[in-house]
């Protein structure tokens, strides 16, 4: 399956779908249509913020409605496809010195676990790796929506946020302020059932 627009992240919602609207099924992030997005913030010296995506993942979920501890998601994304709207940062962002792309291309989520705590909402935990270092995260994620679209398909759609601690993951902010140690990462998607 190609790759498009990675870190997720909301990475996770697929198992909020509420009890009475939905089967266990397999769904597949739809990143074809342009309908799942992996975003990041981070503070720029204190002064205002860097936003960016990576436009590159591919991923799925599975769910059951009458257990949704067993709910499930795994995402792949392109490291190399980070974009913040400014080339020369972007290329300064994928060297050594932050995400070394060239040595690392690839960050993974797998999930480990889902605790709901509402119809529409829960946590997700799951194993993140990137910059070559794997961290158990969790991500609170939210039911948007789902039902049968225009095509004759099903579809669920999620987000979710986290905030990561960048030297969790190798990467050294030692010479930056504070306030630039951590990032806040934003995953929002729509997945199609199989």
């Amino acid at each position: 399956m190609p790759k498009k627009t990675a870190l997720a992240a909301a990475l996770t919602a697929a198992a909020l779908v509420p009890f009475s609207q939905a089967q266990a099924d397999d769904y597949v992030i739809d990143t074809e249509g342009q309908h799942a997005f992996i975003q990041f913030k981070i503070n720029h010296l204190g002064y205002s913020y860097i936003l960016g995506s990576f436009e590159e993942f591919s991923g799925q979920f599975h769910y059951d409605p009458e257990n949704l501890e067993a709910s499930s998601v795994e995402m792949e994304v392109d490291v190399n496809s980070l974009n913040s709207n400014h080339a020369e940062r972007d290329r300064h962002f994928l060297s050594d010195d932050f995400l070394d792309a060239g040595e690392y291309p690839t960050a993974t989520f797998v999930s480990t676990g889902f605790s709901p705590d509402g119809d529409d909402t829960g946590v997700l935990t799951g194993d993140l790796t990137l910059h070559g270092e794997t961290r158990e995260i969790e991500m609170p994620v939210t039911l948007v929506g789902e039902g049968e679209d225009p095509w004759g398909g099903y579809r669920a759609g999620f987000e979710g946020a986290t905030m990561l601690t960048l030297a969790d993951f190798g990467i050294d902010m030692s010479d930056f302020p504070e306030v630039m140690h951590e990032l806040e990462l934003y995953v929002t998607f729509e997945g199609v059932r199989q």
